[in-house]
């Protein structure tokens, strides 16, 4: 069976669902072979409802943006430029239907395995990771955001406490300033400033 990072060919059925986040009501298309299939899943709202958004501008980059929950979410509400890149072109064809279904138009994707396609710098990173990739990419995503965030940029992670969190803390502390922003059932939403 495929994973959700892979680009594996699964049978489509594409599925709808609706969400009511932060004040505003969107629809996303979801298939097979994505990440979340069918509902916006726990990390990723308590992330999106932790980021302190008044904080919030010019460039932004979700890694593992899957079929664009993050961008389309913020990009309706935030005044900033969004990307978000994605290994799973099933995930980024989903999220240009999900982008125009939303009618938000401060959000572009691009495929990229980790930040191998990114070029530009950003003043925010945002990242549900995706834990079943492995430690290894975890790593390569939260450990490799600083070489793509201007200075005093800060990136924005959930991880499961029972997924790694407390382990990933210490290693985000010896290359960053770390702060918890909060700890809901077992996820923790962490800030992360490269100085």
């Amino acid at each position: 069976m495929g994973q959700y990072f892979s680009n594996d060919e699964l049978k489509s059925n594409i599925q709808k669902y609706d969400v009511d986040i932060l004040n505003n009501h969107y629809s996303f298309y979801t298939d097979n072979g994505v990440f979340s299939k069918g509902k916006l899943d726990f990390g990723t709202r308590i992330l999106l409802e932790t980021i302190p958004l008044e904080l919030l501008h010019g460039n932004i980059l979700d890694v593992g943006c899957g079929y664009g929950v993050i961008d389309i979410i913020l990009g309706k509400i935030v005044d900033a430029q969004f990307l978000g890149i994605d290994v799973n072109r099933r995930a980024l064809h989903l999220a240009e239907m999900n982008k125009k279904l939303n009618g938000v138009t401060n959000v572009n994707f691009l495929e990229s395995d980790c930040y191998q396609n990114v070029v530009d710098t950003y003043d925010f990173i945002i990242t549900n990771p995706p834990i079943r990739a492995g430690k290894q990419i975890v790593y390569e995503i939260v450990m490799g955001a600083k070489k793509h965030l201007k200075k005093s940029g800060a990136l924005f992670i959930v991880v499961r406490k029972e997924q790694g969190a407390k382990s990933m803390l210490r290693d985000l502390e010896k290359i960053y300033e770390v702060e918890v922003l909060d700890k809901i059932k077992g996820f923790f939403v962490i800030k992360c400033i490269f100085n």
